[in-house]
């Protein structure tokens, strides 16, 4: 018998609101559906792990959304009753939890620190009001701050998500936030651009003319602050969009840029088991039904050859600021860059966008600012 991934991800899709931007996999105000979710995420787990006896030890556990939070106190404490029957933090687990500032209660932070949450990402998004609303947000500025507060008493890493280049946001605002994240307890910051998903209301509103997208001089100029700032009040910049303090890194999405095997659960969720991924059907209306009679959802899926892996691995790899180590790639999936991407590999490195250094490839400053598309070279055969 093969020993399972060490880490796991477990999607909850509830919501008190879907942002306009939000292009992941949830409902809002559909509590009705919890019970049914939770009976069949059991059903899911049993279905999955049934060849093994006993819970399985794994290094971390990641609760993502949605907004895990969103469940009510007993709900909360019936998904971590059904996590405990299923798997074993190992003695140093890392175990982490997605939550918004409003809902986030003590009662719940007593709940979450009593079965184990040792790390909570918030999804503050932006510590001016304007903001806030632009992006359809259901709190408010101090409502951000007192949460991220609050979480530091029960919750030893609590990190922040914020949000740059929103429309009407300018350098001084983007900077005001970041100043407010870095008085607070934080100990993790993940800075996104706003991005406009096809079929969210924002990506409508966008070509109606009715939401103007940021320039894309300003876009850069706001991540290469946020970089600036944060390197100089301690945070590390370790991934693309990720910073963290010393020993605060994101252990289970560093699995996922390291193209290791882990479980998921849930409607949306992805997994990569025994060298094969997969992904839940993205309908959590329909997972539901599906597991309620007992039968897997999953997306089609084109099957992906070693070279299709090998690839994928170049994208998450290259997120990591310090890259990743060739020859462990080869041993990995048998192959050189040269061999599987050598005209690519050739381009950025002469334009200066990547660089090889000892035996680690990587992107340089300027490639970090075009990520997405030094990133997309790889993945086409020349």
């Amino acid at each position: 018998m093969q020993s399972p991934p060490r880490s796991v991800y477990v999607h909850v899709p509830f919501c008190l609101h879907h942002c306009g931007y939000c292009d992941f996999t949830l409902v809002a105000n559909r509590n009705e559906l919890i019970p049914q979710w939770l009976e069949c995420l059991r059903r899911e787990m049993h279905h999955t792990l049934a060849e093994y006896t006993g819970p399985i030890e794994v290094d971390t556990i990641f609760l993502g959304g949605g907004t895990p939070t969103h469940l009510a106190t007993d709900q909360l404490s019936s998904l971590f009753q059904l996590l405990t029957a299923f798997f074993r933090p190992a003695t140093d687990a890392e175990i982490s939890i997605e939550a918004n500032p409003d809902g986030l209660t003590k009662e719940k932070l007593e709940l979450l620190n009593a079965h184990g949450v040792n790390r909570i990402s918030l999804g503050v998004q932006s510590f001016n009001n304007r903001e806030l609303e632009i992006l359809e947000r259901t709190h408010e500025p101090t409502d951000g701050a007192n949460a991220v507060c609050l979480a530091a008493e029960y919750i030893n890493s609590v990190g922040v998500d914020l949000i740059f280049a929103v429309p009407g946001q300018t350098l001084a605002t983007w900077d005001e936030s970041l100043k407010t994240a870095l008085s607070l307890p934080i100990h993790h910051i993940s800075t996104y651009g706003l991005t406009w998903e096809s079929g969210t209301p924002f990506f409508r509103r966008q070509r109606q003319g009715k939401l103007k997208k940021a320039p894309e001089d300003l876009e850069c100029a706001m991540y290469l602050h946020a970089i600036s700032q944060l390197q100089h009040n301690g945070f590390e910049h370790y991934e693309v969009s990720n910073f963290a303090k010393p020993r605060h890194r994101c252990r289970h999405n560093m699995v996922y840029w390291h193209a290791q095997e882990y479980l998921a659960f849930g409607p949306g969720a992805a997994r990569h088991v025994n060298g094969h991924r997969s992904t839940n059907c993205r309908s959590v209306l329909r997972w539901i039904r599906q597991w309620t009679k007992g039968l897997p959802c999953l997306e089609p899926e084109d099957l992906p050859d070693t070279n299709d892996r090998a690839r994928e691995a170049v994208m998450l790899g290259l997120r990591l600021r310090e890259g990743f180590l060739l020859d462990v790639f080869e041993r990995q999936f048998g192959i050189t860059m040269e061999n599987l991407a050598g005209p690519a590999l050739k381009r950025s490195l002469d334009r200066g966008l990547t660089e090889i250094i000892g035996n680690r490839l990587r992107l340089t400053d300027a490639g970090l600012l075009i990520a997405d598309t030094v990133v997309s070279d790889f993945l086409v055969d020349d």
